[in-house]
C-alpha cells in the first residue's frame, strides 16, 4: 500500500522558517534512550504506516532536499520514494505526482504533512475497495474541505474552503485503490478541468456517477501551519499539560470537546 504525502507546498502561513514546514519541530520522540524533536510530518508517517502503508512517496518541491536528508538517513518500517513538483501548482497537481508508482491493483492513502490528528490507527477504518474519507470535527470547517454525508455515510458534496457549510465534519485524509486514484487522475487531465483542490475534483467525480464514504472515525485534528495552530499542537502534546479527551481546534487556539453523534 502507497502512502503520498505532499509536501511541496512554500508553507506561506508559518514563514519564516530556515527549513521545509514538513521538518518544524513538534513534541519528541525517544530512540536508543535519547529524547529528540519530533519532525510534525512523523505524525502523519507514523499513521500511514499504523493504517497498512509499506510504501511511503514524498512529493517536494526542488528546493526541499533537507526532507529527503532528514527521511534517506533514519529507518521508518516502510519504503520511501520522492518525486518533485517542479512548480506550485496545486494539491491535485502534487498528488499525481506519484501516478508513475502506483499500479491500480494498489491500495493508496493520502495525507497532509503539517497535520496531527487522533486516533493515531484511525486509517485502518477506511475500507480498501472505494474512495473513503478520513472525517474529523472542526470548530471551524470553512477553513477546511468539509464533507457532507447522506445517513448511509454516502458523500454528497464536499464545501471547499466555503463559510456556512452544512456540517463540521471535514477530510483530513484518504484512501482509494489504484484503479479510482487512476480515474480521478484522468478527470484531472480534461482541459476544462486542472482542479488545484481536490474536493472540486471529487465532486466532479461524484456529479459523473463516482462514489465515495465518509468515516466519522477521527476525534481531532489540528493544523499546524498557522502559528496559532503551531502553539495548540505544541500545548497538547505537552506531557505535563493536562489533556482534552476530543480536541476540536480550527485557526484559532480555542480547543473544544464535541460529542461525535451530536456533529453530524
Amino acid at each position: 500500500m502507497w502512502g503520498i504525502i505532499p509536501a511541496a507546498g512554500a508553507g506561506s502561513r508559518i514563514q519564516p522558517l530556515a527549513f521545509s514546514k514538513e521538518l518544524l519541530p513538534v513534541g519528541n520522540r525517544v530512540s536508543n534512550d535519547l529524547e529528540q524533536p519530533r519532525a510534525v510530518s512523523e505524525y502523519l508517517v507514523e499513521r500511514m504506516i499504523a493504517g497498512g502503508a509499506d510504501k511511503l512517496c514524498f512529493v517536494i518541491s526542488p528546493n526541499k532536499t533537507d526532507i529527503v536528508e532528514y527521511y534517506g538517513t533514519r529507518t521508518w518500517g516502510a519504503e520511501i520514494a520522492y518525486v518533485v513538483q517542479p512548480q506550485p501548482s496545486g494539491l491535485c497537481d502534487a498528488l499525481f505526482r506519484a501516478i508513475p508508482f502506483v499500479h491500480e491493483s494498489e491500495p493508496v492513502l493520502i495525507g497532509l504533512p503539517d497535520t496531527i490528528w487522533q486516533p493515531v490507527d484511525a486509517l485502518k477504518s477506511l475500507p480498501e475497495d472505494e474512495l473513503s474519507f478520513l472525517l474529523f470535527p472542526v470548530e471551524h470547517p470553512e477553513l477546511f474541505d468539509a464533507v457532507s454525508t447522506d445517513p448511509a455515510g454516502r458523500v454528497q458534496h464536499i464545501h471547499v474552503k466555503q463559510r456556512n457549510a452544512s456540517t463540521h465534519w471535514i477530510w483530513g485524509a484518504f484512501k482509494m485503490p489504484g484503479h479510482i486514484y487512476r480515474e480521478l487522475h484522468r478527470l484531472w487531465l480534461r482541459p476544462e478541468r486542472r482542479d488545484e483542490y481536490f474536493g472540486t475534483l471529487v465532486n466532479a467525480w461524484l456529479s459523473e456517477g463516482g462514489q465515495a464514504l465518509g468515516i466519522p472515525s477521527g476525534t481531532s485534528y489540528i493544523d499546524t501551519g498557522t502559528l496559532n495552530g503551531y502553539r495548540t499542537a505544541m500545548g497538547l502534546l505537552d506531557p505535563r499539560q493536562p489533556q482534552l479527551s476530543v480536541p476540536i481546534v480550527g485557526e484559532e487556539t480555542r480547543v473544544h470537546e464535541l460529542a461525535v453523534e451530536n456533529s453530524r
